[in-house]
């Protein structure tokens, strides 16, 4: 009985280490996150400074480093607004949504690609569909996107790719409520909204049927 009790006891110290952990961990990633955004603001308010300075021929912003803020991520349909750091580390991803060192700036040329965990900043992520809008900010623009594409791959296959254009590539663990390592990635493709009413229009343009020539005809 009394190894019982003492067996039982053992379980319930271990229990209390693990979920205090976890909580420490959250409580990590939160003050971060808030650490995050209040840095952010601060380096907009500093791009503006040096927009000017630039303009008047003056310095060039200091290169990106691990862990700084990027851009603000909003996401409407599952009321996301958070602050994306750089870098996909451990440390990086408690704090926020992280952007993939080496890819696009969102509203630049080409693949950006922001990845967070499916239990803590993208936990909603499995909400959007096809339609969905996505709001970005950097330092330099502000692009409103419209998701054109969902998949679910397999965590050993390749799932990012260069692309042509601008692209902003949302990714996690799938599925979602999955216990232990996921076996899958869920994989958002969006566009911006301006590219993608002009895709449509030059789509629809090619199936309008063009008038005939009336200048020969009688009156």
């Amino acid at each position: 009985m009394r190894r019982r009790t003492t067996a039982g006891i053992a379980l319930v110290v271990a229990g209390g280490a693990l979920v205090a952990w976890a909580g420490s961990a959250y409580a990590r990633g939160w003050l971060a996150q808030d650490y995050a955004r209040r840095e952010w603001e601060q380096r907009v308010a500093r791009a503006e400074v040096e927009r000017g300075r630039r303009l008047a021929g003056g310095s060039t912003p200091a290169e990106t480093v691990e862990g700084a803020p990027v851009a603000r991520l909003v996401i409407p349909r599952i009321a996301l607004d958070d602050i994306v750091l750089e870098g996909v580390t451990p440390a990086a991803l408690n704090g926020g949504p992280g952007h993939l060192p080496g890819s696009a700036l969102p509203g630049h040329e080409g693949n950006a690609v922001i990845s967070a965990h499916r239990d803590r900043h993208f936990k909603r992520l499995g909400e959007l569909a096809v339609g969905d809008t996505i709001s970005t900010q950097t330092l330099t623009d502000s692009v409103s996107w419209r998701v054109v594409s969902r998949r679910v791959v397999s965590r050993e296959s390749p799932a990012i790719r260069k692309e042509s254009g601008q692209v902003l590539t949302l990714t996690t663990c799938w599925p979602i409520g999955y216990l232990g390592g996921a076996p899958d990635r869920l994989i958002l493709r969006a566009v911006p909204v301006a590219s993608r009413l002009a895709a449509v229009a030059a789509a629809n343009a090619k199936h309008v049927p063009t008038a005939p020539d009336a200048s020969g005809s009688p009156r």
